[in-house]
């Protein structure tokens, strides 16, 4: 675009001043807005729409967390297979687990789990107010208060955007206590990252995106 007459003294005073900005001149520089960086996790995700958020990790003494307010969330159904409101549970990640610590935190013999866990006395307090949250109304025996994110995928152990209550598979009779199809996806994906067949991140980001699809997506069914 041609500068129009008038707005060359301007133009020429303003070059040379000292302090005469980008912006000033017209071509402005995004990184000089002040707007902070796109996050990225422990994962590897960069920002945007599917970024898993972080939670605080595992913590020596854990609390009570506060779930979403009653008949918030609301399941969605795959197949009769019962899904997590994705907006109420999204998933978070601990920041303890990375793709380089693998070795040293999921992928080790034994003990990494038990030594995150919240305790049931937390979690059983949790569980009942997540129901509210989900609006379940069927035996609490039955149903489990799931990670979404699994421990054994460096899933967080506390954050109330990684907990939901898992209702029992369809068929599933009703007093026989937890049992469902998502425990064995955990697991098979844990062996494959652990095996390096696929990444961290990659395990993550398919769980949250459908658990019933999970093993699919990564080719791993």
């Amino acid at each position: 675009m041609p500068v129009r007459p008038a707005a060359v003294p301007a133009l020429l005073t303003c070059l040379l001043l000292a302090g005469c900005s980008s912006v000033q001149l017209g071509t402005s520089d995004p990184s000089s807005s002040g707007a902070p960086a796109p996050a990225t996790s422990p994962s590897g995700a960069a920002g945007g729409a599917h970024e898993i958020p972080v939670g605080a990790g595992p913590q020596k003494k854990y609390t009570v967390q506060q779930q979403p307010g009653a008949g918030q969330c609301h399941y969605r159904y795959e197949k009769g297979e019962p899904l997590e409101d994705s907006a109420c549970t999204p998933g978070a990640i601990s920041p303890a687990v990375t793709q380089a610590n693998l070795k040293t935190t999921i992928c080790r013999k034994g003990g990494y789990t038990s030594g995150v866990r919240p305790s049931a006395y937390v979690t059983g307090k949790e569980k009942k107010l997540n129901a509210a949250s989900y609006g379940f109304t069927g035996a609490m025996s039955d149903a489990e208060y799931d990670h979404l994110i699994s421990l054994q995928l460096g899933g967080d152990p506390n954050d109330p955007r990684n907990l939901w209550l898992e209702p029992a598979d369809p068929g599933h009779k009703a007093g026989q206590g937890v049992n469902n199809r998502k425990d064995p996806v955990e697991t098979k994906l844990h062996t494959a990252v652990c095996a390096g067949k696929v990444t961290l991140a990659q395990a993550q980001q398919a769980i949250v995106t459908d658990w019933t699809t999970a093993l699919a997506r990564l080719g791993l069914d």
